[in-house]
């Protein structure tokens, strides 16, 4: 897989040797069991696959050639480059500024842009709507466009099974950027609606069976139906994509309900699978499906509690964080300073949607074990941070040096 020229403050000498050596022993990836770091009293179980992926590399590139190629000249963001605080930061510093929040919500007036002004696509992807407004203004949004190769594999995948007259459902969160992208170039092609979960899912398949009446799809689905949707007719083929971060279990449940739900209602003699559902075959990333098929791996050892890192709006972090939660007390951060000290954490929660402080997170016992992974906009660096000020919290910081030298 291709190299990628990312700034060395995002690498972390420790965890490359990690993964390094992970990878030549396992050329295939066929062993998601997670690696075991003994330090003094603690004991890290981290998981086999975590960080930066391909899609991630490949945007912090490109926006930093964008910078060193346009001295002097505006660089603008379309909105933040991935879900990763730290690094939209070190973007920020360098000058860029963003257009709109993750939401869409502008923070600016499109009147303040010009010709001469470089607008860099993030890696989530964005609309036809919205690359049409940035052509509009004399600015070509492809220069440096970062949208992630495996987003615009599903695009491709929609447009295809679109064009063969299937209507096209996408598993995602509707206020995600990557969502509203797909959605847009997906309805480009043929009708579109988008389920967020396996409720709304269940909810659809009542309008696939006609158990209920079709004037109340608009109402359940405002806002997640492309214009034109004619609930009565444009179930009666469907295909399944997602959102490249979903959960992959409950996108294959979502599809495998669908297509059950499908066949039972249209029953006719015969397989009849393709002609009422197209074989979209699952769409999820590599990355997501490594991270979160490593997570699987290192939920079969046991510990006392695990640290998921990322940002906090990260979609593909926040379903690794719901798969540790299954298991053990889990505590989600976005970077080292979350630790505050042996008995405090503050952590994000999931369900409130809030950042808390929690006590008595780490047990008195005299081996501590923590489970570690991160998302993929998570930088290797920031993993090792939380690894030195978990190793200073638990007076282990010499045990940590003698681990170093062991790798390095």
């Amino acid at each position: 897989m291709k190299s990628f020229n990312v700034p060395v403050h995002y690498r972390s000498p420790l965890i490359t040797a990690i993964k390094q050596k992970r990878k030549a022993d396992d050329k295939l990836k066929r062993d998601y069991s997670p690696t075991i770091i003994r330090i003094g009293s603690l004991e890290l179980v981290l998981a086999r696959h975590f960080g930066f992926c391909y899609g991630v590399e490949n945007a912090i590139e490109i926006a930093f050639r964008a910078v060193e190629e346009n001295q002097g000249k505006r660089i603008f963001l379309l909105s933040e480059m991935i879900h990763n605080p730290s690094v939209n930061a070190d973007l920020q510093a360098l000058g860029i500024q963003f257009i709109m929040d993750t939401k869409g919500k502008m923070m600016m007036d499109w009147n303040d842009l010009t010709k001469d002004d470089i607008v860099i696509i993030p890696a989530f992807g964005t609309t036809l709507e919205m690359e049409d407004k940035i052509k509009s203004l004399g600015i070509d949004p492809t220069h440096y466009e970062t949208t992630c190769p495996f987003v615009e594999k599903v695009w491709n995948r929609a447009g295809k099974i679109g064009d063969d007259g299937y209507t096209i459902v996408v598993h995602g969160k509707p206020s995600h950027e990557e969502t509203r992208a797909t959605f847009s170039h997906s309805k480009a092609h043929t009708p579109t609606v988008v389920v967020r979960d396996m409720e709304q899912t269940i909810l659809l398949g009542k309008y696939i069976n006609k158990e209920l009446p079709a004037t109340g799809f608009y109402i359940d689905f405002k806002g997640q139906y492309s214009e034109g949707f004619d609930a009565s007719t444009d179930l009666e083929r469907i295909g399944v994509v997602n959102q490249t971060t979903m959960l992959a279990s409950e996108t294959q449940a979502i599809a495998d309900y669908l297509k059950q739900t499908i066949l039972h209602h249209y029953r006719t003699p015969g397989d009849n699978t393709a002609e009422r559902f197209a074989d979209t075959r699952d769409t999820l990333c590599y990355a997501t499906n490594d991270n979160q098929t490593a997570v699987m791996g290192m939920l079969e050892q046991k510990a006392d509690l695990a640290i998921v890192i990322g940002g906090y709006n990260s979609s593909n972090t926040s379903h690794l964080v719901e798969l540790c939660e299954q298991k053990l007390p889990t505590y989600y951060i976005k970077d080292e300073h979350c630790l505050i000290n042996n008995r405090e954490i503050s952590n994000f929660n999931l369900h409130t949607h809030f950042e808390q402080l929690t006590n008595g997170y780490l047990p008195d016992t005299e081996m501590t074990r923590i489970m570690i992974t991160s998302g993929a906009s998570c930088p290797d660096a920031l993993v090792e941070r939380v690894i030195e000020r978990l190793a200073t919290i638990t007076d282990n910081e010499t045990q940590l040096q003698d681990v170093r030298n062991e790798w390095l």
